[in-house]
C-alpha cells in the first residue's frame, strides 16, 4: 500500500478591512452582541450611542485546518454471475465452447471484475473549537499566502495569534479512516492514498467588548477581517498576546502520535497502514 501525504502549510490571509472600517461596523452593530437584551430594549425603545463603551479591542488571527485525503484502488475479484435464459425450453447454453447447465431458469456464469474505487474526503475544522465548520470553506480561495518562515514576522506586532486547540493529528486519523476500506479481491493492481492538503489557515478577526452602561453588561462583536461579517464573540484571546507560535509546534501532533513521523517532516500514517493490513488479513 502507498501512502503519501503532503507538505504541510501555513497559509495566511491577510485583512481587506482596516482597523477603522471594523470598527465603524463593530459600533454600527453593537446593540446585536447583547442577544435577547437587545432585542427587549429595541422594543421598548432605541438605545443612545452614549449608553455603550467600547472597553477592550483586539485584532487577531483564528486558525482553521483544511485536510483533504484521496484513494485509489485498482483491483480484480472472481464472481458468479447469474444470468436468466431467454425461453423456459433452453437446457443448456454453451459461450466459447464452455457449456452450462440451466437451473431455475438461469446459468451461473464464473467471471473475472475488473475494479475501480475511488473514495475523496474534505475536512474543514475550526482550530479553536475542534469542531467541523463547512462555512470555513469560503476562506479557502481568498488567495492565500503561504509563510515560508515564522508566523509572527508576518503579522503586526499588535497582532494576537491564536494557537491552535485542535490537533492535526486527530484530524488525519479521522480523513484516513474514511479512505482506507476493507476491499474484497484477488489480486489488487493499485492500492493508494494520498493526502492532498494539510494546511494550517489563519485568518483576521477584530473583537470588540462592549459595555451597555444603564444595564451593565458586557459583551463581546466579532468583525470578520475578510468578509466584514458581524458575529456575536464568546471570548477575547488578549491571554495569547505577544506569545510566539514556533512551526514545529503548530504541526506537533502530540506525544502519543510519535510513531507517526518518518525521518524528513512528512507524517507516515502507519496506524492507517496497520489497520488496512489487519483487514486484509
Amino acid at each position: 500500500m502507498q501512502i503519501e501525504v503532503a507538505e504541510q502549510k501555513i497559509l495566511l490571509l491577510k485583512d481587506k478591512l482596516t482597523a477603522e472600517e471594523a470598527k465603524e461596523k463593530a459600533w454600527a452593530k453593537k446593540v446585536s452582541a447583547f442577544d435577547a437584551i437587545s432585542k427587549v430594549a429595541s422594543f421598548l425603545s432605541k438605545p443612545k450611542d452614549d449608553d455603550f463603551e467600547v472597553t477592550y479591542s483586539e485584532h487577531r488571527y483564528e486558525p482553521f485546518w483544511h485536510v483533504a485525503a484521496k484513494a485509489r484502488y485498482v483491483y480484480t475479484r472472481s464472481a458468479i454471475y447469474q444470468v436468466p435464459v431467454a425461453k423456459k425450453e433452453v437446457r443448456t447454453v454453451t459461450i466459447h465452447e464452455t457449456k452450462y447447465d440451466v437451473a431455475d431458469g438461469q446459468i451461473k456464469l464464473p467471471v473475472i471484475e475488473h475494479c475501480l474505487q475511488e473514495e475523496k474526503e474534505e475536512n474543514l475544522t475550526n482550530g479553536v473549537s475542534g469542531k467541523i465548520d463547512a462555512g470555513l470553506k469560503q476562506y479557502l480561495e481568498m488567495t492565500p499566502y503561504e509563510v515560508a518562515g515564522e508566523l509572527k514576522d508576518e503579522v503586526a506586532a499588535d497582532s494576537i495569534l491564536v494557537p491552535p486547540q485542535a490537533r492535526v493529528s486527530a484530524i488525519m486519523r479521522d480523513a484516513l479512516a474514511k479512505m482506507i476500506k476493507g476491499i474484497q479481491a484477488d489480486t489488487i493492481l493499485e492500492e493508494q492514498v494520498e493526502v492532498t492538503h494539510v494546511d494550517l489557515y489563519y485568518r483576521p478577526v477584530y473583537a470588540y467588548k462592549f459595555l451597555w452602561k444603564s444595564k451593565q453588561k458586557e459583551a463581546i462583536l466579532e468583525v470578520d477581517g475578510l468578509t466584514g461579517e458581524c458575529t456575536a464573540g464568546s471570548r477575547i484571546f488578549k491571554e495569547y498576546f505577544g506569545k510566539v507560535l514556533e512551526r514545529d509546534f503548530l504541526f506537533d501532533v502530540g506525544a502519543d502520535a510519535v510513531g507517526m513521523f518518518v525521518p524528513g517532516g512528512s507524517i507516515a500514517v502507519k496506524a492507517a497502514k496497520k489497520m488496512m493490513d489487519a483487514r486484509k488479513n
